[in-house]
This record gives C-alpha cells, sequence and structure tokens, in this order.
C-alpha cells in the first residue's frame, strides 16, 4: 500500500508509474477472495444464537445495507484512481488530516480482523485436531504459524504472494459442496420463525454480520492498477457483491435447516458440522480442511499487506523510523512485520472472536461512513480520475440512507467499545498533530 499522508491532496497522476492490469472479473474475484475469509465458518453459528431462522433473512438485510454503502464506494472508487482505496477518496475529498485518520482506521480494522479470523483458525484446528484445542496448545499453534508466516515474509514479499496464491485455491469449492448437497437433507421444520428478533437484536447481529461482508476496503486498495476505473470499478463490486451475497444467505439457509437448534451450539465449526450431518464424516472433514487453508490463507495475505501500513506511516514519518527499515538482504520491513504479528498475536490470544469482530467493524462502519460523506464532496468537487465517473443514482437519497444505516448499526455498540475506538483514533489525531508540529 504506498499511503501519501504528507500532501494536502494528492494529484491524480501519482500513481502514473503503475501498470493498469486489473479488469473486471480480475477486480471482482479479488474482492471476493478477500472477503470470504475467517468470518463465514464461524458467524452462522454467532446468527443463529441471536436470530434463530430468521439468519438467513439477516445476509439479505445485511447485502441491501452494505448496497447502498458501495454504491457510494462504486463512485468513489471512480473518481479516484489512485492506490490507496477509501483512504484515498477521504484524503483526495478532505484533505491530509482526515486521510490519516481513515489510513490509520484501514489500519485498525485489518489488525483486528487478523486477529478475530486467528481465534476461528485455532479452533478450527482444534476441531480437525482435537489435540490442540486447549488454551495452551491453541496458543502455541498461534505463535508457531505467525512465526513461520512472518519469516516467509521477510524472506521477500515474492515468497510471501507465492504462498498465498496456494493456499486461496480450496477456499470456495467445500462452501459450494455443502450447499449443493446439503439443500437435501434440510428439515423445513428448523426453518420455522417462532420468536423475531427485536429491533436491538437485529442492530447488533448486522454488526458483526458486517465482518462477513467487510473485505472491499482491502480489495480496492490498488485502484492505481485498475484498467478504466470508471467503469471497471462499479461493475467489479456489484458482480462480487450479488456473488457474496448468494453464498452467505444459502450457507447460512443450509445450516440451518439441516442443524437446526444445534448450530447455535457449533461455534467451534458450524458449517463443518453441517457438512457431517448432510453429508457423513468426509464432508466434515473436507469442511475443517477448507476452512483451516482458507483461514490460512487470510492470515498469510493479512501478513504480507497489513505491515506495509505500518512502514508506510514510519517512512512518512508518523511512527518510529526504525519501522521503516528494510531487511540488508531481502528489502522486506522486517520491524514491521514483527510487529504486526506481535500485536495480532496478543489480541489474539487475550480477546474473543465476538469482541474482536465488533471492533473490527466499528472502524469498518466509521470508514465506510467516511467514504460515504467523501463521495459527495467529490461528486460536487467533480473530481475525475480516470474517465467518465460512475454516478449514484439519486444520490442525496442513497447517501443520506447509507449514512443512516451505518448509524443504526453503530447504535449497538457498547460503550466499552466505542471507549476502545476512541483511544484508538486519539492517539491517531496525536501522532498526526505531533508529526506535524515543527
Amino acid at each position: 500500500m504506498s499511503l501519501h499522508l504528507t500532501n494536502p491532496a494528492p494529484p491524480l497522476s501519482s500513481d502514473s508509474s503503475l501498470l493498469r492490469s486489473i479488469g473486471t472479473f480480475g477486480l471482482a474475484a479479488s474482492i471476493v477472495n478477500v472477503t470470504i475469509g475467517g468470518g463465514i465458518f464461524r458467524l452462522p453459528a454467532d446468527m443463529a444464537t441471536t436470530l434463530g431462522a430468521t439468519a438467513p433473512l439477516a445476509y439479505l438485510l445485511c447485502a441491501v445495507a452494505m448496497g447502498l454503502i458501495v454504491l457510494c464506494m462504486a463512485e468513489a472508487g471512480s473518481r479516484v484512481s489512485m492506490t490507496g482505496g477509501p483512504y484515498a477518496y477521504v484524503e483526495v475529498a478532505f484533505g491530509p488530516f482526515v486521510g490519516f485518520l481513515a489510513g490509520f482506521l484501514l489500519w485498525m480494522l485489518l489488525t483486528f480482523a487478523m486477529a478475530a479470523v486467528a481465534t476461528v483458525l485455532v479452533a478450527g484446528l482444534g476441531a480437525l485436531v482435537p489435540a490442540l484445542a486447549s488454551r495452551a496448545a491453541s496458543t502455541a499453534v498461534l505463535i508457531i504459524i505467525y512465526g513461520v508466516f512472518a519469516t516467509i515474509n521477510i524472506l521477500g514479499v515474492e515468497r510471501g504472494a507465492r504462498v498465498n496464491t496456494t493456499l486461496t485455491v480450496a477456499k470456495i469449492l467445500p462452501l459450494l459442496l455443502l450447499i449443493a448437497g446439503g439443500v437435501f437433507a434440510i428439515d423445513p421444520d428448523n426453518l420455522v420463525i417462532r420468536n423475531p428478533p427485536d429491533v436491538a437484536t437485529l442492530a447488533r447481529s448486522s454488526i458483526l454480520l458486517v465482518f462477513a461482508f467487510a473485505g472491499i476496503e482491502a480489495a480496492l486498495v490498488p485502484g492505481g492498477e485498475v484498467k478504466n476505473p470508471a467503469r471497471t470499478v462499479p461493475t467489479a463490486i456489484f458482480i462480487a457483491m450479488a456473488a457474496i451475497t448468494v453464498l452467505y444467505a444459502g450457507l447460512q439457509f443450509v445450516a440451518q435447516g439441516v442443524l437446526g437448534p444445534a448450530l447455535a451450539t457449533s461455534t467451534a465449526a458450524p458449517l463443518a458440522e453441517a457438512a457431517g450431518v448432510a453429508l457423513g464424516g468426509w464432508a466434515r472433514s473436507l469442511l475443517l480442511v477448507g476452512a483451516v487453508i482458507s483461514m490460512l490463507g487470510h492470515a498469510g495475505a493479512m501478513i504480507l499487506a497489513t505491515p506495509r501500513t505500518l512502514f508506510a506511516f514510519a517512512r512518512d514519518g508518523f511512527l518510529p523510523a526504525a519501522l521503516a527499515r528494510l531487511h540488508p538482504v531481502y528489502r522486506s520491513p522486517v520491524a514491521a512485520i514483527l510487529l504486526q504479528c506481535t500485536i495480532v498475536l496478543a489480541l489474539a490470544i487475550t480477546s474473543t472472536f465476538e469482541r474482536l469482530a465488533i471492533l473490527a467493524n466499528l472502524s469498518t462502519l466509521v470508514l465506510y461512513g467516511m467514504c460515504c460523506v467523501a463521495t459527495w464532496q467529490l461528486r460536487r468537487r467533480d473530481v475525475r480520475g480516470g474517465g467518465t465517473p460512475f454516478k449514484v443514482p439519486a444520490p442525496a437519497l442513497v447517501i443520506v440512507l447509507a449514512c443512516l444505516v451505518i448509524g443504526w448499526m453503530l447504535t449497538s455498540v457498547t460503550l466499552a467499545e466505542w471507549t476502545a475506538f476512541a483511544i484508538g483514533l486519539g492517539v491517531a489525531a496525536a501522532i498526526f498533530v505531533f508529526r506535524r508540529t515543527p
């Protein structure tokens, strides 16, 4: 990620040396790949706990809410054809301070997401290999996994990228198998809605569910390498979101229909349990292996990308210069990689998936809100960075509704969660102020 944090409004030609080689389906595939990480392997149980048989509908409601948000991001992405994604949109719209806060939010949400997926990863490994299910064993496994990934990435970005490509091959096929085979094992009685949730419960569930849909903000970062962004970005977003929504709702529908009330108690590996009941033990093992591979792929991709944010902050003088130093041989940001892995391990070992996912989603929703407002500003200033931009239909209505939906979801955030978030944002503001002070 290339962050231009010290310029008031980075010129739209600043990425002109990059090769624009990413097409519509390439970008759509990237969004799908980044979005389908570890959350979907755990969230069906959480949704069943709070919403019961209403849970499949919650995915559709969340998709509608995300649709309003991504409409705004589609226009912003078609107007700002720079590397940086949401950070770049906000900085071009509002200047360096708000842009820096957006960049810091992006780092926060990626860090919390990494830690949340790490907790699901060790739970999946524990279900696959019971000897690894204890807390001590899970902690040791996490340290080993992140130690290996840190070493791979210190040895060079090419090795890290090669490992990530290998790990993502088997991500989606087991999920499609569960839907195709599990639909024949559904008990219709398990899908009867008996106790509809109240509005507060639906809001809390929705903010947790955003974790499964988040990822588009990371996939849009390489905006400087997208062909014809004014057309490619919105089309790719719509294709990817439609595919993800159908897959997620289908998985929840099948898991709920197969397991019924037992889904709420299958917190370690709910989709694997559903596959086992519907198709047999071999399918359960296949889903567990697929989940572990998917989450290893997520961990590898995030360890490859997220430390570069710390490196960029340090390079631009916002963090200690030591984090910008490169390995003398492999030219990798070794200190940034090690610090990022240490932070993620500390969060994963000391917290829970639900708490980490909520904190990640809180950062995500605030960043999404900033992007929605930035869309209005970019349109008002008629910023054009890649041809004739995509325009949100009925922009006043869509942007206001997107902000209202985000605000509604945020009403379920607790005081403790807001406090943790405010501390993080306060640290970011202090870093910017002290960095700017002569």
